[in-house]
């Protein structure tokens, strides 16, 4: 690939596109619902995901300069125990979001496993967001050969 995975995507607007589409299924689907479903989450959630998602995907670094670092992220994410069937479901929306969003089918397996893999990465830590360390890198994808 010549050009980064946020080029390819089309850019911000596109990915903020993709983030309100996967939201949106999450929100109608009665198991994906419910991490939603919580006080505290944050009132520009998807916004600050489409910041998160361009950042990996070899966009600007806004998410990590103004918002957070992957160590935050993950702790978000963690001490809610394994739930499977929750993190497949979810990765099955955002199939459907892919295509919702008009991203490119050439790209929708690329981004799928990165979705697939970023879901792994949020699963490490089940038992505690205590459990997380600081200063975990974000990811960028594709990774680095």
């Amino acid at each position: 690939m010549n050009q980064s995975l946020y080029e390819a995507v089309g850019g911000q607007d596109a990915i903020i596109t993709l983030a309100h589409a996967w939201h949106r299924r999450c929100l109608a689907d009665p198991l994906a619902s419910h991490p939603f479903s919580h006080p505290g989450l944050h009132a520009q959630h998807t916004d600050r995901l489409a910041a998160y998602w361009s950042e990996a995907w070899g966009g600007p670094p806004l998410f990590t300069e103004t918002m957070g670092d992957e160590s935050h992220v993950v702790r978000l994410h963690s001490g809610n125990g394994a739930h499977p069937e929750l993190d497949e479901r979810c990765i099955e929306l955002f199939a459907l979001a892919l295509a919702d969003a008009d991203i490119p089918v050439d790209l929708r397996p690329t981004l799928e496993q990165y979705f697939r893999e970023a879901t792994k990465r949020m699963d490490r830590y089940p038992a505690s967001p205590d459990d997380v360390p600081a200063g975990l890198p974000l990811p960028h994808w594709p990774p680095a050969d």
